[in-house]
Formats: structure tokens, sequence, C-alpha cells
């Protein structure tokens, strides 16, 4: 062999292996960057659709925009009631990580929640909450968007709703 060639056949060799050995590209996000899939089917049972009619129905009764519900939202409601459910509790617990989710995954500007426990049906959830200056205050808030869930803890059958507003 030539031994003027021996820099260049060395090159070659070295620039073969870097480019056929090196790592597939990676496309996927770091885990710290990964958002959850945005919920876009919720069943809403018939206390969830009528809650929030009381809702819809009471802010435009006093000029207050109509929210249109969002399936994530509702989900994450749902998730609330479960975990106070599981825990035995009714509480805000974790409302800042609720809160969080929403705002990074639905780019939301502002987020608040009313809970109830132990009301059988929407209208009584609804008047308590109307009673109430700082659950009223949810509902008459300056908001875009909301998601419910209700749900019924098997073991003694008592309800928990868990009420998110939203502004986009």
């Amino acid at each position: 062999m030539n031994p003027k060639l021996l820099p260049l056949t060395f090159f070659v060799v070295i620039f073969s292996c870097m480019v056929s050995c090196s790592p597939e590209e990676n496309n996927s996000t770091p885990e710290s960057e990964t958002l959850a899939p945005v919920v876009l089917h919720f069943e809403y049972s018939p206390v969830e659709l009528e809650t929030m009619a009381l809702i819809n129905n009471y802010r435009v009764s006093i000029g207050l925009n109509a929210l249109e519900r969002i399936n994530y939202v509702s989900h994450k409601s749902e998730e609330h009631d479960n975990y106070m459910i599981t825990n035995n509790v009714v509480n805000h617990d974790d409302f800042v990580a609720r809160s969080e989710n929403i705002i990074k995954v639905l780019g939301a500007k502002k987020v608040s929640e009313n809970i109830a426990y132990n009301y059988n049906n929407a209208k009584a959830a609804f008047d308590a909450w109307l009673k109430s200056e700082g659950h009223r205050e949810n509902m008459e808030g300056d908001f875009t968007h909301f998601g419910i869930a209700v749900r019924e803890n098997p073991v003694n059958g008592r309800k928990y709703y868990t009420n998110i507003f939203v502004k986009i």
C-alpha cells in the first residue's frame, strides 16, 4: 500500500465507523417535559350534566358567559374525587399540582376549584356552593371553561363533587 494513502485510508475508516456506529437520533422529549395525554373522551353522568347546567344557567342569569366543558378538566376532577374516596377525606389536597398540570397541558391562565361532599343531587350541591362566599366567587369568576366529576363512595354511598374552573 502506498504510504501516502495510509492517512487517508485511516481517516475514511474512522469516519465510516463514526457514522455507522453512532446512536440513532433520539426524538423523544425528556421525561421532565413529557405531558400526560389530553383526555378527549369523558362519560358525563346525568348529575354531572345537571350540575354544569345549573352553574351555567346561574352565570348567564347574572350576565356572565356560560362556561364550556373540557373533558381533560373533568378527568382531573375525577382523579381528585377518587383520591378523596380512597383516603376518606374531603379537601383540596394537591390542588396546586392539579392546577399546574392544567396550566401546562391546556395553557390555562387561571384555575380554581369547588368541592362538595354528601349531597344527594346536583341542586343540593349547587345551592350549597351558592350560599358559600368562596364557592360562589369561583362560580362567578372570570373563567371560560370548566370540568366536573361526581363519584360515589361504594362503601357508604356518599357523593364527592369536584368542579374545576379554568380560564384559557
